[in-house]
């Protein structure tokens, strides 16, 4: 489990500032949170808008965050406002149709989660990546596309908690209490995650990089907030935790290996020591006691947790091939290079 080595204090809650725009929709968004007025995108914009594009997700990013911390210079009402809400509906409904044409719900969940279990010996993905091809400055980037989720690192499964009952629940409330930091602030998950940054000579400030983050690392954060916001994707959202438990531990202890290979340091690997061991738990959990329970009380919601878990795994491997793409060329994989911030 983690050490108790010293750390920083934590940063001041302080809201981010809004990014620049990356498009028509992304442009209407920010011009309405800073002025309060003026007319956002219909649905026709929303229907030629590509799923994947930064200007998609970006938006949808941005409407999202309204309900977690906000933006600096946007009033807290603007969360319920209907003009966002509207925009918001538009872009997820665009959204999830791309998703589920590109994985069908085809499956069961225990052959999508046994399909998990199985990594290929020869597989890639970013943390084999990492792990055979890693440099310190691939790993700084790779920490700065993770940040969106990470700094907010299970939050959205929160809101699942009044949706669910019995066995699920109780499960659910027992690994969130781990994520959560055991009553132990400096503990917290998020909070690791930000003194992980730190241990990397990054910015550990709430949604300092977004501007440097491109579609396919919003889309897997974005994924968490459009399941987690809507009661009736409480199936898709135990589905993606499922999917994300099962894939943590071997895979953080990939990256703690690629961190001290690098020589980041003890204290930059601490976020992925702390995942090895409490996943490993934390997934027999989600499996024998969230799905299981949830399953056992509303069997008709099993469709909703396959799709939950292969649209989780669809955008990961998306983001891996962006990422290792630009790496590949020589290139950045972040938006801003970090170099030029």
């Amino acid at each position: 489990m983690t050490t108790t080595a010293p750390r920083a204090p934590e940063a001041p809650a302080r809201p981010p500032a809004l990014p620049p725009p990356r498009g028509e929709l992304s442009a209407a968004l920010v011009r309405w949170l800073r002025e309060g007025s003026g007319a956002l995108p219909g649905p026709r914009a929303a229907a030629a808008a590509d799923p994947w594009g930064e200007d998609l997700q970006l938006t949808l990013h941005l409407c999202y965050e309204l309900h977690y911390r906000g933006f600096a210079g946007t009033p807290d009402a603007a969360e319920w406002d209907p003009g966002p809400l509207r925009l918001r509906a538009l872009l997820e409904a665009r959204f999830e149709e791309a998703l589920r044409a590109a994985r069908p719900d085809t499956a069961t969940p225990a052959e999508v989660f046994d399909a998990l279990l199985t990594e290929p010996p020869d597989g890639e993905g970013l943390s084999r990546h990492l792990l055979r091809h890693g440099t310190l400055g691939k790993l700084r980037e790779y920490a700065v596309l993770r940040s969106a989720q990470q700094l907010r690192e299970s939050d959205p499964y929160a809101w699942a908690l009044p949706r669910l009952r019995g066995r699920a629940k109780a499960g659910l409330a027992t690994v969130l209490y781990d994520e959560f930091g055991c009553g132990r602030a400096e503990r917290v998950h998020a909070r690791l995650y930000a003194d992980h940054l730190r241990a990397l000579g990054l910015d550990p400030a709430y949604g300092r990089y977004l501007p440097a983050i491109g579609a396919p690392a919003l889309a897997t954060a974005n994924l968490m907030s459009l399941f987690a916001l809507h009661r009736a994707r409480r199936g898709a959202l135990v589905g993606h935790f499922a999917a994300v438990e099962i894939a943590s531990s071997p895979a953080s202890s990939r990256l703690s290996a690629a961190l001290r290979r690098c020589g980041a340091g003890e204290d930059a690997a601490r976020f992925y020591d702390e995942h090895v061991e409490a996943d490993a738990v934390h997934e027999q959990l989600v499996r024998r006691e969230i799905v299981t329970g949830l399953l056992a009380d509303e069997p008709g919601l099993a469709a909703d947790v396959a799709f939950g878990a292969r649209a989780t795994g669809f955008l990961e491997e998306a983001l891996a091939e962006a990422v290792t793409t630009a790496w590949s060329s020589g290139a950045s994989a972040l938006r801003v290079p970090l170099e030029e911030r």
